[in-house]
């Protein structure tokens, strides 16, 4: 009898993290879903996370962590989501200090308690916001910590070199439900277009050639 593979997958709902959990998904891992409420203003992306993982008839936890220190623009009340160009080289004030450590410990100590051997996790290193927990340098560091703790449960990044339009096309391949994702920082009932986060999410679906149907549910 095949031993069952099992995967925890950091899910926020997202274009890259639904695009990680179908990948998963399609290459026979049994997932169980980490979703985070970690005081996030874009809380919305939670419930998003939740109606998905519910589709698949996944497992799922949600998980609230709470750090009162944080002083970024995605979790402080008092600032504002920045609405400039991103500059490369610069980490922006949405950068959330210590945001993919904590969840991949979060991760660790659920693959370690279901018997998993696989944290999916959907970071990008080509079209991402200068976050330096989305590097691969980041992630070889994090799995370097994995095997000091001598586990064999490793770290897989599968769209960690993928641009955003080859992401949203490997999706598509997948009949990921994008219009079910969440990608706006702000946690209006549409999109504001204006964010970092939008931007990178149009800009891939432009560069796809695809209609992004989240906008066509949000006008009507």
């Amino acid at each position: 009898m095949k031993k069952e593979k099992k995967a925890v997958i950091l899910f926020s709902s997202g274009l890259d993290s639904t695009a990680v959990l179908y990948y998963a998904l399609s290459k026979g891992y049994k997932c169980h879903c980490l979703i985070f409420d970690y005081g996030q203003k874009h809380d919305k992306e939670i419930k998003s996370a939740v109606k998905i993982a519910k589709l698949l008839k996944a497992d799922y936890s949600v998980v609230k962590v709470s750090l009162p220190w944080l002083k970024d623009s995605l979790t402080n009340k008092n600032k504002k989501i920045p609405v400039h160009k991103t500059i490369s080289g610069i980490v922006p004030s949405t950068y959330v200090p210590g945001r993919n450590t904590l969840f991949l410990s979060f991760a660790l100590s659920c693959a370690q308690s279901i018997n998993a051997k696989s944290i999916f996790i959907g970071v990008n290193s080509v079209d991402f916001s200068n976050y330096p927990d989305c590097t691969p340098a980041f992630i070889k560091a994090y799995n370097g910590v994995l095997k000091a703790l001598k586990t064999a449960i490793r770290v897989k990044t599968p769209i960690a070199k993928m641009s955003k339009a080859q992401i949203i096309k490997l999706g598509i391949k997948l009949n990921v439900p994008y219009e079910l994702t969440w990608t706006c920082y702000n946690g209006d009932k549409s999109p504001c277009g204006k964010c970092d986060s939008c931007k990178l999410r149009a800009k891939g679906f432009r560069e796809a050639g695809v209609r992004d149907p989240i906008l066509k549910s949000s006008e009507e």
